[in-house]
């Protein structure tokens, strides 16, 4: 495993981490036994950061990462969930990043995780109905009492982490970004108010935060996955990504088999050209993906044996530039 090591946090992260959203079931094949093996074999083979929240699964991704890890195993790794997103029984969320809300939901959390504190405390989404000094406010108060860590902002814009930054340290970014998703505009429909390439890969590096790029195999085009159109279940959550269907669909899908043609050509897996291209920009510290199996974590592992040559990168380059500014 490769590690990178950050200015704002005292652990070395490793360069693959686990992202759990599809351990809570809202994806096609997930079960909480074969969540736990694939956890306990990420640790095995080096991963020490594992992302999660407690909208995924409704509670059930934390859930299942508690009784993962509970034990010896929970020291040996970083723990990110996230606060201020709620849902109601029909599933309806919310955006509430209120002082209130935050206290409440991080017991509810640490309960679900079976920890008594989380590593990197992540903001889900902006909240337009509460000032950051309020959220920023509730987050040090966590602090102090030794329930969180770090802080860090997950699709914020560069804009609102500096005035955050005015309150308390911000330790660490999440955003989406892959080959295809470089500056979007969207996801899932939802408006994003950042342009990851463009404004917050300069940012992190400027203040020496982590980098948490999510979605980064393009919940599973970039692993070759969809080339020949959607296979995923009417119960899966990608369903609501208007990316994955219709004619945006197609100018992605287009984009993504030359990427295929791309890796064919130079002899490696498609999924390990797409992370390794993450991986290999300084800003990114831990890229956060699903597994459904150990035999998918252990081809995700796989492209921290080798890198992409320089003049690949500049190959890559020329494919990617029509997706620099895509929706």
């Amino acid at each position: 495993m490769i590690y990178k090591k950050v200015a704002k946090i005292e652990e070395k992260i490793s360069a693959i981490g686990i992202g759990c959203w599809n351990m809570g079931g809202d994806w096609d094949s997930s079960d909480e036994k074969t969540s736990i093996d694939i956890i306990h074999a990420a640790v095995d083979m080096g991963i020490n950061f594992f992302d999660v929240a407690p909208v995924y699964g409704w509670g059930v991704s934390e859930t299942i990462l508690g009784k993962a890890l509970k034990g010896s195993l929970r020291d040996k790794v970083l723990i990110a969930s996230k606060g201020g997103l709620l849902w109601d029984r029909l599933h309806h969320t919310t955006n509430n990043l209120s002082k209130e809300s935050l206290l409440k939901e991080i017991d509810d959390s640490l309960r679900r995780l079976q920890t008594d504190h989380v590593d990197i405390y992540q903001m889900h989404w902006p909240d337009p109905n509460v000032p950051l000094e309020e959220t920023a406010e509730a987050l040090t108060i966590l602090k102090q009492a030794g329930k969180i860590r770090y802080v860090g902002l997950s699709n914020f814009s560069a804009a609102d982490v500096e005035t955050m930054m005015s309150y308390i340290s911000v330790d660490c970014q999440q955003g989406l970004y892959n080959m295809l998703e470089r500056n979007p505009q969207t996801y899932h429909g939802i408006p994003l108010e950042y342009k990851t390439e463009a404004e917050i890969l300069p940012q992190v590096k400027k203040y020496g935060q982590a980098y948490l790029p999510y979605s980064p195999l393009f919940q599973g085009l970039l692993a070759g996955k969809f080339l020949n159109g959607i296979d995923f279940s009417a119960n899966d959550i990608r369903n609501a990504n208007p990316k994955l269907s219709g004619e945006q669909f197609e100018v992605y899908r287009a984009g993504a088999q030359k990427i295929k043609d791309f890796a064919d050509a130079i002899g490696r897996p498609m999924n390990e050209v797409a992370l390794n291209w993450l991986r290999q920009k300084e800003e990114i510290t831990s890229i956060i993906g699903g597994a459904s199996s150990i035999a998918q974590l252990e081809k995700n592992i796989h492209c921290t044996s080798w890198d992409l040559t320089q003049e690949e990168l500049k190959q890559l380059d020329l494919i990617l530039a029509p997706f620099e500014n895509m929706p």
